[in-house]
């Protein structure tokens, strides 16, 4: 009976204890907490980095392209050599990758 009593006495104190626990609970280990907020943070500097390589890789791309269609005779010549092993009898070829 004694434990009921000094409960009764000490409701507002449990009462801030238990808020107090549940609120950093959730700040830590929530849905929107702390872990969950670092786990996101790091999704998004990953696909920051590669939004920046694609951004990258489409910019070479598209010089690449405009030199097709500019008629860019050495960059032409460059692709025909490469893709086709071409070259003159005077040529000696080195494939260097």
């Amino acid at each position: 009976m004694r434990l009921f009593e000094s409960l009764k006495k000490k409701k507002f104190i449990l009462l801030n204890i238990f808020l107090t626990l549940y609120i950093g609970i959730n700040f830590i280990s929530g849905e929107r907490g702390l872990i969950s907020y670092l786990d996101k943070k790091k999704i998004y500097e990953e696909l920051e980095n590669k939004e920046k390589m694609l951004t990258k890789k489409l910019k070479n791309l598209e010089r690449k392209i405009s030199l097709v269609k500019n008629n860019d005779y050495d960059y032409l010549d460059m692709l025909y050599r490469e893709n086709f092993k071409y070259g003159t009898k005077d040529e000696i070829i080195i494939k260097l990758k």
